[in-house]
């Protein structure tokens, strides 16, 4: 019998306790590893291989919902959107709490720290060589993303998987020049509150781009099979959302912590 509704009522699935328990193994792996129980490692990978499968798996059903059994209508789509604008809200709120205590201690730096910014015995990174070029290789990652969508857009299916690829390659550039700046920073994340606030920043701005490369990678894979159509694409949609988010978020890094916070 057809439904008499736009809505997609989801099929029971086991993969949301699942996930679940894969999160809770992850986290209790996590506190045991950290202070040094037997094999907290061991539960710890273990949660983790969970949680990757688990994300695997379930997003594996729903492109299958998406792309093969129709059941993504257009209000399904517009939900899917609103949550993902939702999602990206929340990740902008994360950021906003780690330049809340940049700009809390250093707009007002204590006497603990020589009543400076940055604080006494701290190098601060010069803004103008790798985050620099980093600027520029994200910068130029948005306009090859925003490319590939006007590409999908007019039904171009190569050039799209062109310009998601250099989107991907510039991506892979990103990280390796960040382990780089990494391993060569003067100072570590146990340096007071600069470096705490810079590595924690930073760090997680990292693991948000390496997040966004596996959902452009798994965009450019899913184009290259022809699963996105120029009114059906909204899991490349999101994936470009994720990424400008990502982008902007590095402007403000640059700015605020790079360049004006080691002036």
């Amino acid at each position: 019998m057809s439904a008499k509704h736009p809505f997609h009522l989801v099929d029971p699935s086991p993969w949301p306790l699942f996930a679940s328990w894969a999160a809770l193994f992850m986290v209790c792996g996590g506190v045991m590893y950290m202070h040094g129980y037997e094999h907290g490692g061991l539960v710890l990978s273990m949660g983790f291989s969970m949680v990757l499968y688990s994300m695997v798996v379930w997003w594996r059903d729903v492109i299958r919902e998406g792309t093969f059994q129709g059941l993504h209508t257009k209000q399904v789509q517009t939900g899917l959107r609103y949550g993902m604008i939702l999602f990206i809200v929340s990740e902008i709120m994360f950021f906003v709490a780690f330049f809340w205590a940049f700009f809390h201690s250093s707009l007002s730096p204590t006497v603990d720290i020589g009543c400076v910014w940055p604080p006494k015995g701290i190098e601060a990174m010069n803004p103008w060589d790798i985050p620099l070029l980093n600027t520029m290789l994200l910068l130029t990652s948005g306009a090859s993303v925003t490319w590939a969508h006007h590409a999908i857009l007019a039904g171009k299916q190569r050039e799209g998987v062109t310009a998601l690829v250099y989107t991907v390659v510039l991506a892979a550039i990103f990280t390796g020049f960040q382990a780089y700046e990494y391993f060569e920073a003067p100072f570590t994340i146990s340096d007071g509150v600069y470096g705490s606030t810079f590595y924690l920043a930073t760090g997680f701005h990292g693991f948000h781009v390496i997040v966004g490369t596996l959902f452009l990678t798994v965009c450019t894979y899913r184009l290259a099979k022809g699963h996105y159509t120029g009114g059906h694409h909204v899991g490349f949609e999101s994936a470009a959302w994720y990424w400008h988010m990502v982008d902007v978020v590095w402007l403000f890094l640059f700015v605020c912590i790079y360049y004006w916070g080691g002036a």
